[in-house]
């Protein structure tokens, strides 16, 4: 990594031990998947609220100017589009780059912004990000710099968190200032009216319409990428190109999942104690690896259903099971808005199913399906225990925050639903887990590494749910 860019500094700031930072989670990404995301976060600029401080960096002129039509688009839409790119290729004459709001930056050859490529969107309503910097040569290791540019890759990371957005912008307009000082105290300013609107919002616009809109632009390239011919298609270049497309739509529901636990002060870390709560019921059941993976991953995603409100494309039906295996057909089951989503991924359909039936009762009086006992897939009865322990037990850490029996009281919360709302047998495992707790057990309770999140998705993932049991 270049030292001295935005990127660099970033990284820096965020080293663990960092006080009142977070470790940051960066990935490797292909040219394709970047394309992809890019327009997926600028699309939004279009349909957004308010119009937000567009910050780019292109690593060539002649990169802007393959963009350049589609940003005269974008800077209609925002207050300020700031360009930061090496001079080449007419990078300062194309209509767009005349635009009262749009603003140049010729970085010289030696800056090391010129082997990054940013895109940053800060309004008061949407805030997105994607930082990253090509990999040098001797990164490629034995296979050598890509020929097809599709192929290149570069080090970094994405989100939609404001406050990194806002953290990275400061770092980009110091940046800009030897360059451009009048500019960097106007955006200074433009960026500080955008706090301040923040802190006054209430609205904010659907995370989960963009986070669906991501998916379509990810899954659209790789459409392209299926059609090309065989031989190509099983090349392992494109076999890669197409992975790194799959992880980056799974990237996108987790970071969704971490803002809607961030966005809940009383319960920020919910997600992530539920998925480890899961995990350890399913390691006493003797669960399979691949099930485990999928429990946690259902437990990471569980969350995602308040802020998911767009419409679907399923048509709902009879209450009841659905055929997995069939990728076109609508679920019998109507879905909570949350799995609607997660179900336009194939390999999350059996996550959806899963998050689906959460709310299902033992006794056979819950919805959507009015499922009974075995009938409830094994990890909606798990994680829907969980879940309400999960909550129990924050609600008693807040009224009894010195009770050595919080864990205890959250338990008997549960019990007291036993073989109505929940599977027996599951509440003895998670007795004997609570046990475990009075005896010093502790969980490792750790945020998703959101840029490895395709670890929990494998070929199982789609087996039927209903088949198995306790």
């Amino acid at each position: 990594m270049l030292e001295g860019s935005i990127l660099y500094q970033l990284r820096a700031a965020h080293q663990p031990g960092q006080v009142g930072k977070r470790p940051l989670n960066f990935g490797v990404y292909y040219k394709n998947t970047l394309v992809a995301l890019c327009h997926a976060l600028e699309d939004c600029i279009l349909d957004c609220q308010s119009q937000p401080l567009v910050i780019t960096a292109f690593q060539r002129g002649k990169w802007y100017l393959e963009e350049a039509d589609r940003y005269a688009d974008l800077a209609a839409h925002s207050q300020q589009v700031v360009i930061m790119a090496a001079p080449d290729a007419g990078f300062a004459e194309h209509p767009t780059s005349q635009r009262e709001n749009v603003e140049l930056i010729s970085l010289q050859a030696d800056d090391p912004v010129a082997q990054e490529w940013h895109l940053m969107i800060l309004a008061p309503t949407y805030a997105a990000m994607v930082l990253c910097q090509e990999l040098m040569a001797e990164d490629y290791s034995v296979q050598g710099v890509p020929t097809h540019d599709l192929e290149r890759k570069f080090y970094g990371f994405w989100t939609f968190e404001a406050n990194l957005v806002q953290e990275t912008m400061e770092l980009a307009i110091a940046h800009i200032q030897p360059y451009n000082p009048s500019l960097a105290a106007q955006l200074t300013a433009q960026m500080q009216h955008i706090a301040q609107a923040q802190a006054q919002t209430q609205g904010r616009d659907d995370l989960g319409t963009i986070v669906a809109r991501v998916i379509d632009y990810l899954q659209a390239s790789q459409v392209d990428l299926n059609g090309r011919p065989v031989q190509s298609a099983l090349d392992p270049h494109w076999v890669s190109l197409d992975t790194n497309l799959v992880s980056n739509e799974v990237q996108a529901f987790l970071r969704m999942a971490q803002l809607t636990d961030q966005a809940d002060q009383l319960n920020p870390n919910a997600a992530a104690e539920v998925a480890a709560l899961a995990e350890a019921i399913g390691q006493l059941l003797n669960l399979p690896v691949w099930q485990l993976n999928r429990l946690r991953l259902a437990g990471l995603l569980h969350r995602l259903a308040p802020l998911q409100q767009s419409q679907t494309m399923l048509t709902a039906g009879t209450f009841g099971r659905y055929a997995e295996d069939d990728p076109t057909a609508a679920p019998s089951c109507p879905l909570i808005p949350g799995a609607q989503v997660l179900r336009t991924m194939p390999q999350l359909r059996a996550i959806a199913t899963i998050i689906t039936h959460l709310t299902e009762q033992w006794s056979g009086n819950g919805q959507p399906g009015n499922l009974a006992g075995d009938a409830i897939p094994l990890e909606s009865r798990i994680l829907g225990l969980v879940i309400e322990f999960q909550q129990q037990l924050a609600q008693v850490k807040q009224q009894q925050p010195d009770s050595p029996d919080q864990a205890l009281a959250a338990l008997a919360a549960c019990q007291q639903a036993v073989s109505d709302r929940w599977d027996p047998k599951l509440v003895e495992a998670l007795a004997l887990l609570v046990s475990g707790f009075q005896q010093g057990l502790q969980l490792p309770v750790n945020s998703p590494k959101i840029s490895a999140g395709l670890w929990m998705v494998d070929s199982h993932c789609a087996d039927d749910l209903y088949d198995v049991t306790t």
